[in-house]
């Protein structure tokens, strides 16, 4: 691709390498900014500076924080006897997002991934444990709600053997057909899990 400007160009390739962006759309992204007034531009870039300087990571649970303790964590609203492990703060924001969970979480910060070159000491594991260890019974059921991928029942099934030792429940979501979703569409793994993982109807 030709570009008019070498400044355009160097834009246009740092942008690119935001996940999901492809080269046309970096150009539109960049070509927009350009247009835009450059106060708009300057107070992006100093949200981004900002979120670079300032953002921080909960001191129990891993998630994105403003403070050294998020407000999930810091709420006595919250069912403490729940909690949700999940592989990053993008599944707490989905999961909060449903209004249907109130215990507490914990983000692993990834998944174990070989082929990538994460182990079990890449991730908050150790952190899990001990936060399950300290709290003398208080954490009664332990969700792992990590994606149905070859990683994340790896995931899975590494914790479980970690956490089985202590006394508390350990479940996963459920996995089934979506909502609108046709049989005929869905893989035999999920149609099967949803066979075997049937419900009561009421």
């Amino acid at each position: 691709m030709e570009y008019p400007s070498k400044l355009i160009e160097d834009a246009v390739n740092e942008v690119a390498q935001l996940p999901g962006i492809g080269k046309k759309t970096a150009l539109r992204l960049v070509l927009h900014l350009v247009k835009e007034h450059q106060n708009k531009t300057q107070t992006l870039t100093e949200a981004l500076r900002k979120l670079r300087a300032n953002i921080k990571f909960c001191k129990t649970c891993h998630t994105i924080s403003d403070d050294d303790e998020c407000s999930i964590c810091h709420s006595h609203r919250r069912d403490r006897s729940m909690l949700c492990v999940v592989e990053d703060s993008r599944d707490v924001m989905a999961i909060e997002n449903t209004a249907q969970f109130r215990g507490v979480y914990h983000v692993l910060g990834g998944i174990i991934s070989p082929i990538h070159g994460i182990g079990p000491s890449e991730l908050t594991i150790d952190s899990l444990t001990a936060r399950v260890a300290n709290h003398g019974g208080e954490i009664k059921e332990i969700i792992l709600a990590l994606s149905p991928t070859l990683e994340g029942d790896t995931t899975s099934f590494y914790l479980h053997r970690k956490l089985k030792e202590y006394p508390v429940k350990i479940t996963s979501i459920a996995r089934g057909i979506p909502m609108g979703g046709d049989l005929e569409y869905a893989d035999e793994i999920t149609l099967g899990r949803s066979i075997t993982a049937r419900i009561l109807f009421n």
